[in-house]
């Protein structure tokens, strides 16, 4: 005779690996915009920045693509991530940004 399925306990195994796996892509998307520089950036410039690339067209999605693919492969990645940073701390006209720091504390 077969012993019977435990289906609470199957369900609830499948519940805490997708959990598992939320909570490690959610860590990993944290990660890359450190990485990435784009940490320096506000909560609402980050926000508008990826709902302007949801909303992009397919010629522009792959030039982004190749673009990362370079970025994991280390193609020039240090000198585009060191040049993001000089321009936040400075704006166009010439004054300097706000620090990091100080827009956290604005927040």
């Amino acid at each position: 005779m077969r012993k019977p399925r435990d289906f609470d306990a199957e369900l609830q195994a499948l519940t805490d690996k997708a959990k598992a796996l939320k909570t490690r892509k959610q860590g990993q998307l944290g990660e890359l915009v450190i990485a990435t520089g784009a940490d320096g950036l506000s909560i609402e410039q980050l926000a508008g920045a990826l709902l302007e690339a949801v909303g992009a067209d397919a010629a522009r999605r792959e030039a982004w693509r190749k673009s990362g693919a370079a970025f994991f492969r280390g193609d020039g990645a240090g000198a585009r991530k060191g040049a993001g940073r000089d321009a936040r701390r400075a704006s166009p006209d010439g004054s300097s940004a706000q620090s990091p720091a100080g827009e956290a504390g604005a927040a």
